[in-house]
C-alpha cells in the first residue's frame, strides 16, 4: 500500500510530496515538530501537542498558518483533523505521527520580505517501531552527554528542527553501548534526555527538573505529574545535581513513543538494585491504564 502524507492542505502520496528547496526548514533548520502516538485510531493527548507547538511558535516568532488561503490549515481544529486524515489515508490504528511546521520559503537576495511565504505544514504517519520489550523488563543503560544545555539558548525548551546536537549525543551514547544520553546544563543541573524527559526517585520521593531548567514541557511528563498527584505519589519539580542523580534509587525516562522507560544503569553506575523500581513499575502501569481510558473507541 502506498504511503500518504498531509502537505499544505492536501493528502498526497509520499513520493509526490514536494517542498521548496528554499524552505526555511531545509535551508536554516527553522521550524518546529511534534512526535505523536496513536493508539487504536486515537492520538494520545493531541491537543497538548498542538498547544505546545502553538506556544513555541509564538515564543520563537514563527508564523503559524493563519488562513485557509492555499488550502493551509488555519486553526488547532484544522491541524487535529489533518492528523486523523493522515491516519485514515494510511489505514493505521496504532501509529507514530510527526507534525512539522516551517516558515516556508525564505526570501532570496533582492526579493521583498513584505509578503512572506505561507508556512509549510507536513504530517506523516507510519507503523510504530516499539522499543525492545527487554528494555522495559530490565531497564535501559544511559550515558552522560558530553555536551551542555544552555539556559540562554533561545531554542532550549522547544522542539525545533535544529536537532543535530541531539543526534550527535545519541551517536556518542551508542558508541558507549548506551541507549540514551542525559543532558546537563552549563551550571551542572540535570536537564533531560536527547529525546525524552527524566524523573528520579530518591528517599521515596519522585522528582524531575523544573521547566525553567530549561527542559521541554513533555506531554508524557505532564501526564506522569498528573498521575502522581492523583495517586498520592510525592513529587517535586526541583533542580537535580549529578550527585543527586547518582544516589537515586530509581530513574526513568518519558516520551510519547518511549512511554515510561526504566533506567537501570548510568554508564557503569548501577541505579538502585539494577532492576526497574516499584515507583517506575507503578507509574508505567498507571500510564497504560490512562492510555486505555483516553484512547478507548468511545472516549
Amino acid at each position: 500500500m502506498p504511503e500518504f502524507v498531509f502537505l499544505n492542505g492536501r493528502i498526497v502520496p509520499a513520493d509526490q510530496a514536494l517542498v521548496s528547496v528554499f524552505d526555511a526548514g531545509f535551508t536554516h533548520a527553522a521550524g518546529l515538530f511534534e512526535t505523536l502516538r496513536a493508539y487504536d485510531g486515537k492520538v494520545m493527548r493531541l491537543d497538548d501537542h498542538l498547544d505546545r507547538l502553538i506556544h513555541s511558535a509564538a515564543q520563537l516568532g514563527l508564523q503559524m498558518p493563519a488562513s485557509m488561503e492555499a488550502g493551509l490549515p488555519s486553526s488547532k481544529g484544522d491541524l487535529r483533523r489533518a492528523a486523523y486524515e493522515v491516519l485514515q489515508a494510511n489505514r493505521l490504528r496504532d501509529a507514530r505521527l510527526r507534525l512539522t511546521i516551517t516558515p516556508g520559503s525564505v526570501p532570496r537576495p533582492g526579493q521583498s520580505m513584505e509578503h512572506p511565504a505561507p508556512p509549510s505544514v507536513l504530517i506523516t504517519a507510519g507503523p510504530v517501531q516499539p522499543y525492545p520489550a527487554e528494555l522495559y523488563r530490565h531497564g535501559m543503560r544511559v550515558a552522560i552527554c558530553p555536551y551542555k544545555q544552555n539556559r540562554f539558548d533561545p531554542l532550549a525548551g522547544h522542539k525545533t528542527l535544529a536537532y543535530l546536537p541531539r543526534l550527535l549525543a545519541m551517536k556518542e551514547a551508542a558508541a558507549r553501548k548506551c541507549n540514551e544520553a542525559l543532558w546537563f546544563t552549563t551550571d551542572n543541573h540535570l536537564a533531560e534526555g536527547s529525546i525524552c524527559n527524566v524523573f528520579i526517585v530518591r528517599d521515596g520521593a519522585l522528582s524531575t527538573p523544573p521547566l525553567d531548567t530549561p527542559v521541554l514541557p513533555g506531554v508524557v511528563r505532564k501526564a506522569v505529574i498528573e498521575l502522581s498527584r492523583e495517586n498520592d505519589i510525592a513529587l517535586t519539580e526541583e533542580p537535580i545535581l549529578i550527585e543527586t542523580l547518582l544516589t537515586a534509587s530509581e530513574v526513568f525516562l518519558t516520551g510519547s513513543v518511549l512511554e515510561i522507560m526504566p533506567v537501570t544503569f548510568i554508564e557503569r553506575h548501577q541505579v538502585g538494585e539494577g532492576v526497574p523500581g516499584p515507583t517506575t513499575v507503578r507509574l508505567a502501569d498507571l500510564y497504560r491504564h490512562l492510555v486505555a481510558k483516553e484512547c478507548a473507541p468511545d472516549a
